[in-house]
């Protein structure tokens, strides 16, 4: 990964492993979200490593934890969606995933590109698809950016 002018960033995934959590519920957004990431891994050179789903947003945290335990990637993408119903539920849900994400990452100094979209309805989640795109190009970022940074600190 190199600096453009004017703050722009290329990105460039070779020689990065990457791997993938993807929750099943409201799998047609998820199953469209791991398309469009894994299509931009690709582009952007980075090998796909791993490809696991889980039922839930809720259970995506402890996948990504099993993974970066490995310590065969160098970065992970969560994806899932959460779309609000009548209860309470959205706010538990949507709160404790990003959380457990967040904890992950930091617990194990692993760059982790959190794509649980957090929607009022289907129609706003297949408006925000390409998030999928995002997810890969935040992995790829952050990925060259811990290797550069530990590479200074050793």
């Amino acid at each position: 990964m190199q600096q453009a002018e004017r703050g722009e960033v290329v990105l460039d995934g070779r020689g990065l492993r990457i791997g993938l959590v993807r929750a099943r519920f409201n799998h047609p957004i998820t199953d469209a979200l791991k398309q469009s990431c894994a299509a931009r891994l690709q582009e952007l050179g980075a090998q796909l490593v791993a490809d696991e789903e889980v039922g839930g947003a809720l259970e995506l945290p402890l996948a990504l934890q099993a993974l970066a335990r490995r310590g065969d990637v160098d970065a992970l993408v969560a994806l899932g969606c959460i779309i609000r119903g009548e209860t309470y539920h959205f706010e538990l849900v949507a709160n404790e995933s990003g959380a457990g994400v967040s904890r992950v990452a930091l617990d194990h100094h692993l760059p982790i590109a959190n794509v649980i979209l957090t929607v009022e309805n289907e129609q706003q989640a297949w408006a925000r698809i390409s998030k999928g795109r995002d997810g890969a190009e935040v992995a790829v970022e952050m990925a060259g950016l811990l290797r550069r940074l530990d590479q200074h600190s050793a």
